[in-house]
């Protein structure tokens, strides 16, 4: 295959106020850390989006822009048609900030302070931080436990199910039957769904992201919304921007006006709109590619962790660049792992009990392999010291 992308370079990303590179400090206590923490990647957006961001900003010109005028809706339905054979109704479309700005309005539209929110564990911790902070109670269910599932559902005052698909962080894809299974639960116990699919454009091979449209039953009265970006996936988050379905009309209505008026959302960032239609029209090329050096990371990962750490039992994710790692069978207490990480080894990866499991890591690998290498590197040999203290 001729390779058309560079994802070996290494990009500087220090003094460019990036939370994974200079703030790290905030979170670990110290600043010079190789980070493999926060979600975002080391590498550039694709060329194709700065193309389209170069040719707006020499435009000149940044008045109030909406988002349902142009080309925006439409790079949407197209992305969705030719990637997931799932046609969508521009129609049904919403904007926000982000996906958690869209998460915390359909909370305060669908749930009242004390109501039970059940989410699958390990859990994201901005959903922790969104439902807990606007005073919803956090009902963590295991992953692969129906009963569970069902228990939590079925309680009273549980009024959501959140999903997160792909899952962050252990980036398990769910299967069309599993999905069918929860919306069958949430119909049942009268349970609103509302689903994170940010991370879906970087399921890997030989596995098949299905959108929550292609399950969820269209009408009204039936709440359920899809959240989503395309920043995860082509790596421009700090520009802002995301979009959702939702599927109840009025619903949806009442949606657009919250934003509008009650957060005062009238106009959303250009440039995060001329980078979805660019990466949806144009970015299909890149991010294939992407997916296929992240894979060959994750192999790397992979061969290096049985090789140094051969307890650990460890396979690559179903979907994204996040590797998450069960360290239990190792025996080492999560707290003196993340000492010796910090103190000696001078990286930061992320610990389980961030995601309410300790135990497990989570690894960061969105980035050259150098770098990648360098991380699992210095986890296997901390990792190695402590067994034998």
């Amino acid at each position: 295959m001729t390779v058309a992308y560079d994802f070996d370079r290494e990009i500087d990303r220090r003094g460019t106020w990036s939370v994974q590179w200079d703030g790290i400090a905030d979170r670990f206590g110290v600043s010079d850390l190789l980070p493999f923490t926060i979600s975002d990647m080391d590498f550039a957006s694709p060329p194709e989006v700065l193309g389209a961001l170069r040719e707006r900003v020499d435009h000149g010109v940044f008045g109030y822009t909406d988002w349902r005028l142009g080309e925006f809706r439409e790079a949407i339905r197209h992305w969705y048609a030719s990637r997931y054979d799932a046609e969508i109704d521009p129609e049904t479309l919403v904007y926000a900030p982000s996906v958690l700005s869209q998460l915390s309005q359909l909370l305060q539209m669908w749930t009242a302070p004390g109501d039970g929110v059940v989410v699958h564990t390990p859990t994201y911790d901005g959903f922790r931080k969104a439902v807990t902070g606007l005073g919803r109670e956090l009902r963590g269910v295991p992953l692969g436990d129906p009963e569970a599932l069902e228990r939590e559902l079925a309680r009273p005052d549980s009024r959501m199910l959140l999903l997160c698909s792909p899952h962050n962080p252990t980036g398990r894809v769910w299967t069309e039957e599993e999905l069918r299974g929860f919306a069958e639960l949430a119909e049942r116990h009268g349970a609103a769904v509302v689903s994170d699919e940010i991370h879906a454009d970087l399921t890997t091979e030989g596995h098949r992201h299905v959108p929550w449209t292609r399950i969820a039953e269209p009408g009204r009265g039936r709440r359920w919304a899809l959240v989503t970006s395309g920043t995860k996936a082509f790596n421009f988050p700090a520009l802002s921007g995301s979009y959702g379905m939702v599927g109840d009309p009025d619903e949806r209505v009442a949606f657009v006006r919250r934003m509008e008026t009650g957060e005062g959302l009238a106009s959303p960032a250009v440039l995060s709109l001329t980078a979805h239609i660019a990466a949806y029209r144009q970015g299909a090329p890149w991010l294939d590619e992407l997916r296929g050096y992240v894979a060959g990371t994750m192999d790397m990962l992979r061969k290096r962790l049985a090789d140094g750490l051969p307890e650990v039992d460890w396979a690559p994710p179903q979907a994204g660049y996040l590797a998450w790692i069960d360290l239990r069978p190792l025996g080492i207490e999560e707290t003196r792992l993340q000492e010796e990480l910090v103190a000696v080894e001078k990286v930061a990866i992320m610990p389980g009990g961030v995601y309410g499991t300790p135990g497990f890591v989570r690894l960061n690998v969105g980035c050259p392999r150098s770098k990648a290498e360098r991380g699992v590197d210095a986890l296997v040999r901390a990792a190695n010291r402590l067994r034998t203290a």
